[in-house]
């Protein structure tokens, strides 16, 4: 039903929040224009959780002035998927009315002070509030357009017809893929306008809009929303601007979790990220996230998050140095065939994308103190450049194993950082080869305490951060607790790394799994973990379809030495 709210100067603070002094728009009124415009910053979060509050925010971002606002309840699904389309429609923000409330939102009636709106096309039931009073209000003359979403038929430009949509979930879908030129009506199935017509109404004559000039297309921002419909206002306001959307799954708000996102944030290199949804208010790091996404880079098999998604299956070694490990057994290209061969058999045996990797000893235990004193020999850059960048051409990650002697494990990072600046390398602590002052290699085995652990998180971390790089890896090799004196001090709370601890036991397989069992009492949260299979300690070695079905719980990471 549309109907004209009759002129009057005074409203009470009960009043209906967009009632005000009403009537047809002058014939010859001054051409009414909408002023659009992004935020400044690279990320603006829209985190609110109350869809009224949200719908503020989101238009207040976007707009700068719109003498046109529709509105709608926020507890009536059909109502907003109508104004939805309106909006979009005309250029015109939508925002909502609070349920069952007869009094204005204050938040609503100063947005609408701040759009400078002489005309709300309200779509719902006008008679949920009362604009029946006499107290002053601060709304000015403004005209208010009540109508039925069927009403919206006769009022859109153009020749709009009702489009039915099975529920709220697909009416935000399909708000987001509209453009100025739809102007077709969404409606709801079993809704009371979903026929297109509006029974109140039938016969009677329509109102006219005035006319207004849409803001300028906002094609440099992009909004995320998060896939529920309480995005829907937000998502209309954005596209009545001229901003795209792309829907999040509300459950992993991270944009670095999907690579059809990644892809489209990398193609449209916003100048303006919009998030939208109380998902993304709790999302820590956001920030880097998108940054990360922006720049599009992704990891083997996709994405930029390495778990829970992906497996890796390792060759362990140092490149010409069989003694160490089968990754040097033979040449970089017999290498990384033997990688691929050696992850295959994983692929049929678990629901994740398996992934071959390379874990590289980089930093060598040494059995003699070496011109700087540490017992560790450094392999220069130079030498692991051709085996790391041949790695990531092949669609493998890479890992740098640190065995520091007596110096410490950041010290040694540092020095690799022109390869960690590379999105599909990360980094390995082995404590078993970090000395005491006074300690030797193979006569005692090393440990390291958490705070030298953590030296590195926040060393790696802010440098993925800083250079907007995929999620890393950072592995600490344990086979007793003793290793890592303080382990549940280890701080894991940097999203930018995923912490894995490989347990690195060899020997019997009864030996093996209780190892495993004693490693993973009081870990810290959050960490994933890794198995070695030795091809020649172990007694027996496991196959892979053994690895996987009697390593409980399953592994992340497989690494073979």
């Amino acid at each position: 039903m549309r109907r004209f709210l009759p002129t009057f100067t005074a409203l009470t603070a009960s009043a209906v929040l967009l009632a005000g002094c009403v009537g047809e728009p002058k014939p010859d009124a001054e051409e009414l224009a909408a002023e659009t415009a992004l935020p400044a910053e690279q990320l603006t979060v829209l985190g609110d959780a109350d869809p009224v509050a949200s719908a503020v925010a989101t238009s207040r971002a976007l707009f700068s002035t719109s003498p046109l606002v529709v509105t709608a309840p926020a507890d009536d699904p059909a109502a907003q998927a109508a104004a939805a389309s309106a909006a979009v429609a005309l250029g015109a923000p939508l925002l909502l009315t609070s349920p069952g409330s007869d009094s204005a939102d204050p938040s609503v009636e100063e947005e609408l002070t701040r759009l400078d709106a002489t005309t709300v096309l309200r779509i719902g039931d006008p008679d949920a509030a009362n604009a029946d009073s006499d107290s002053d209000s601060d709304s000015g003359n403004r005209t208010v357009l009540d109508a039925d979403p069927a009403d919206l038929i006769d009022m859109l430009p153009g020749s709009p017809r009702a489009i039915e949509v099975p529920e709220p979930a697909a009416a935000l879908a399909a708000v987001a893929g509209l453009t100025a030129e739809d102007t077709d009506v969404l409606t709801l199935v079993g809704s009371a306008s979903a026929d297109g017509t509006s029974a109140d109404a039938a016969g009677e004559e329509a109102g006219d809009l005035p006319d207004m000039d849409r803001g300028e297309p906002q094609g440099d921002g992009m909004l995320l929303a998060i896939d529920e419909p309480a995005s829907l206002a937000g998502v209309a306001t954005a596209r009545a601007a001229g901003v795209a959307v792309s829907l999040v799954p509300a459950d992993r708000p991270n944009p670095q979790a999907s690579s059809e996102l990644i892809t489209a944030l990398s193609e449209a290199s916003p100048a303006a990220v919009l998030a939208l949804g109380p998902a993304f208010g709790a999302e820590p790091s956001l920030d880097w996230k998108v940054r990360s996404a922006m720049s599009g880079v992704q990891l083997p098999a996709g994405g930029q998050l390495l778990f829970p998604d992906h497996m890796f299956v390792a060759l362990y070694g140092t490149p010409d140095s069989p003694v160490l490990g089968v990754l040097g057994e033979q040449g970089l290209p017999e290498t990384l065939e033997r990688a691929r061969d050696t992850a295959a058999p994983y692929a049929a045996l678990s629901d994740r994308t398996v992934v071959p990797m390379l874990e590289i000893i980089t930093t060598v235990a040494a059995g003699d103190a070496g011109p700087d004193g540490d017992y560790s020999n450094e392999i220069s850059i130079d030498t692991l450049r051709p085996w790391v960048e041949a790695a990531g051409d092949a669609g493998m990650y890479v890992v740098l194993d640190l065995q520091p002697g007596r110096t410490d494990f950041l010290t040694q990072a540092k020095l690799y950082q022109p390869l960690l600046e590379l999105p599909h390398v990360g980094l390995a602590l082995d404590p078993e080869w970090r000395l005491k002052p006074d300690g030797r290699h193979l006569v005692t085995i090393g440990s390291v305490g958490a705070a030298e652990v953590n030296s590195v998180v926040t060393w790696l971390a802010d440098l993925t951060a800083e250079k907007a790089l995929p999620q890393k890896l950072l592995v600490l090799h344990q086979f007793q607790l003793r290793m890592i004196s303080d382990r549940a001090a280890v701080d894991t709370s940097r999203d930018e790394l995923a912490i894995l601890i490989h347990v690195d036991g060899q020997g019997s397989q009864p030996a093996k799994q209780e190892t495993w069992r004693v490693l993973h009492q009081g870990a810290p949260e959050g960490v994933t973990w890794g198995w070695k299979n030795f091809y020649d300690e172990d007694l027996p070695p496991l196959t892979p379809q053994q690895t996987m079905s009697q390593v409980e719980p399953t592994p992340e990471l497989v690494t073979y030495q």
